[in-house]
């Protein structure tokens, strides 16, 4: 099977969803003359033309409105934000048109749209372009968040997410956009809500998204020298969020640990740690622990990055701590 970027998967996704359906067309900043500012869209303005990959200017709220008001009427936008620290902007049409819409009108309007761009830390870019809204989001009734951490995945989801008759939030990953993987070349799509075990085990449930996966797989690998066996899992969309899954998996482990970017307050791991303990109190050995960015604005100096954003070792050691072992 061939090995493409990330970002390959994404265009290829977009592009074959434009050729399938004349309704969907891609809006965003840069994502035309200048093929995307991380050439996600490279190439797409030449075959597709400038009425549907739509170069516009830096006002977040404004093309964000328009691509709301076409999805009403009949097209299918992808809206792209150069990252979705830049969503603040436009969170108003975001959460309370795109989100409301089939509700206030008593289901006489859908709006299919998709918001997607990067999220998180991507390097030295300091506190206002590092940030994670993945459950801002996630708390709104009418959305659905997808966070893909492969190729594989985005492609399937993203392919999904521009059918879907829902909006729908996609965040990506400035540092993952160039990480290669197998995909096919047939059509395939992944389904919304449904999370995947990428790694079996028997003795700790790790689970994460987006491009904490790494960690966490990482984290797995360095667990078995230990001779710990560690059942990742790969939440894909944090809403819905796949429960089913997490609480299979809990059964046969009886123990969890949540990595997650976002800072820790009211965060995805602190639904899921609520869920689980509700849910699956009887098979937990431990408390569910979860690994979060440290609750401050992301620095700038590479070595406060580290500090601040979850790791190996900080995985590890939590992983230890459900199990009862010195770290």
């Amino acid at each position: 099977m061939r090995s493409i970027q990330f970002r390959e998967a994404l265009r290829e996704a977009m592009s074959e969803e434009m050729r399938r359906d004349k309704s969907v067309f891609l809006m965003g900043e840069e994502v035309a003359e200048y093929n995307g500012a991380y050439k996600v869209s490279q190439g797409m303005l030449d075959e597709f033309g400038p009425e549907r990959v739509i170069d516009t200017p830096i006002a977040e709220l404004g093309f964000a409105g328009i691509g709301v008001g076409a999805s009403m009427n009949g097209l299918r936008p992808i809206i792209e934000f150069m990252t979705f620290n830049f969503s603040l902007v436009a969170i108003d049409q975001v959460i309370n048109s795109a989100a409301k819409m089939m509700s206030m009108s008593g289901g006489q309007y859908s709006c299919p749209i998709v918001f997607r761009g990067p999220t998180g830390s991507a390097g030295m870019l300091s506190s206002q372009h590092s940030q994670n809204f993945e459950n801002w989001y996630a708390n709104t009734p009418g959305l659905k968040v997808v966070v893909p951490s492969n190729p594989y995945d985005a492609k399937g989801l993203m392919k999904s997410a521009i059918r879907d008759n829902d909006p729908v939030i996609f965040m990506e990953s400035e540092q993952m956009y160039g990480d290669k993987g197998e995909v096919p070349e047939e059509e395939y799509l992944i389904p919304i809500g449904v999370a995947d075990i990428k790694r079996e085990g028997s003795d700790v449930t790790i689970v994460s998204f987006g491009k904490m996966m790494k960690v966490a797989l990482a984290a797995a690998e360095e667990l078995a020298k230990d001779g710990i066996n560690a059942e990742v899992i790969d939440l894909r969309t944090v809403r819905p969020i796949d429960y089913k899954t997490l609480i299979e998996s809990v059964k046969k482990t009886n123990r969890m640990v949540v990595v997650e970017e976002a800072w820790p307050l009211a965060s995805i791991s602190s639904e899921i740690a609520y869920h689980i303990q509700s849910n699956a109190f009887d098979y937990m050995d431990a408390p569910v622990k979860r690994v979060t960015c440290r609750d401050v604005p992301l620095p700038y100096a590479p070595t406060l990055i580290e500090a601040s954003l979850p790791n190996v070792e900080r995985t590890v050691d939590a992983v230890k701590k459900v199990m009862y072992k010195k770290a």
